[in-house]
């Protein structure tokens, strides 16, 4: 009887003995765990930043550029005009300036000295007063008149005896009456210059002479010493004004061509010739070449080191492909503020971010993927 019961309890005791057994190699042996994500890569979005009417669209989605390639162009409008106006009052601007900067010509200040040079002669001559041979001349001519005068006189009286006895015409004797009026006018006027140069000149007269000439050295020195550094600063002031306004207007036009930053794949663009962009707003998308990664929550046991290389699948793609971490969050996520247990502890995450090291020309962004990790402390 005991025979048959240690045959029936025997396989019984074999059974416990395996599954102990396989239970310790389960517990001694950890097999690598992994965490899943999806493929990431930066995505920029393209605009222009004063917008207007698309006059072409040159790439179309999913073509592949190149950094600096013009992708879509805007109409100018009004920008070449405004470029024009502007470059034309720079010019202007900047003319001014060396204008005042380098001061007058030495032919305005040659010409300034000369006329201040008239001008100190004129007063001089003034102040001076007639000489006195223009008084005698002045004395000779009053002579001369007189003379005149008496003749006429003479002729006036001969004429008007003849006319009253008829012997000559009325012609004659209106011309005798005219030649009298003439010598009268002379005298007078020879009489008044000579009494002009007799009192000399008048002190109004060298007084505005005076004036005169101190205007014109006043306007001589300030020649000489040039322009004041405020109306140069403030010339300097407008051109630079000028200049950035300028300046303004060209970044203006590059922003009529929408040029791709770096090189990548374009990802979506509906536009067409003809239609309204925006300004500052996105009108298309595209995926920077050259760097995808996995982007997962990994629990504070998995955690990996920095810079760790781990292998990494798809589910659209067969084999491994070789991932490094290049980013680990400081803070853990999705647990409470205040950990008690270590049962609360277990649930907390930490964002890493796995950069393909290889199959970029395989992998697309979006695809399904799964990190493989391991325990800390667990042979790889």
């Amino acid at each position: 009887a005991s025979r048959t019961m240690f045959k029936r309890i025997f396989p019984i005791l074999v059974g416990a003995l395996a599954i102990g057994a396989l239970l310790m190699i389960s517990k001694w042996r950890v097999e690598p765990l992994k965490v899943s994500g999806f493929i990431e890569a930066h995505e920029i979005r393209l605009g222009s930043r004063i917008g207007g009417r698309v006059s072409a669209v040159l790439v179309a989605e999913g073509d592949e550029v190149k950094a600096g390639q013009v992708l879509v162009e805007l109409e100018p409008f009004d920008l070449l005009g405004r470029e024009a106006e502007a470059r034309a009052n720079l010019a202007a601007r900047q003319a001014e300036h060396a204008r005042l900067a380098n001061g007058y010509r030495a032919e305005e200040i040659a010409q300034g000295k000369a006329r201040v040079e008239q001008l100190s002669a004129d007063h001089e001559r003034l102040v001076k007063g007639p000489r006195q041979a223009e008084i005698d001349a002045a004395r000779a001519q009053l002579d001369v008149a007189q003379a005149r005068l008496l003749l006429a006189q003479r002729v006036h009286q001969r004429t008007s005896e003849l006319f009253q006895t008829k012997t000559i015409s009325a012609d004659e004797m209106d011309r005798a009456v005219e030649e009298l009026e003439a010598a009268r006018g002379a005298h007078v006027a020879a009489a008044k210059q000579l009494q002009l140069l007799e009192e000399g000149t008048r002190p109004e007269e060298i007084a505005a002479a005076k004036a005169k000439l101190d205007e014109a050295g006043a306007a001589l020195e300030l020649m000489n010493k040039g322009f004041r550094q405020e109306e140069i600063d403030q010339a300097k002031a407008a051109a630079d004004a000028a200049a950035a306004a300028l300046e303004v207007i060209v970044e203006q036009k590059k922003e009529l061509r929408i040029v791709a930053p770096l090189g990548g794949v374009i990802e979506s663009l509906e536009l067409q010739p003809g239609d309204l962009t925006a300004p500052g707003g996105p009108v298309m998308s595209m995926i920077q070449a050259g760097e995808l990664w996995v982007r997962a929550y990994v629990p504070e046991r998995l955690l990996p080191n920095l810079g760790q290389r781990v292998p990494v699948t798809l589910d659209a793609s067969p084999g491994r492909f070789e991932g490094e971490v290049t980013f680990i969050a400081r803070q853990a996520e999705f647990t409470p503020s205040n950990v008690q247990t270590p049962e609360e502890r277990s649930k907390q995450v930490f964002r890493v971010k796995v950069t393909l090291r290889e199959g970029l020309d395989r992998v697309r962004p979006g695809m399904s993927a799964d990190v493989w990790l391991q325990p800390r402390g667990a042979n790889p």
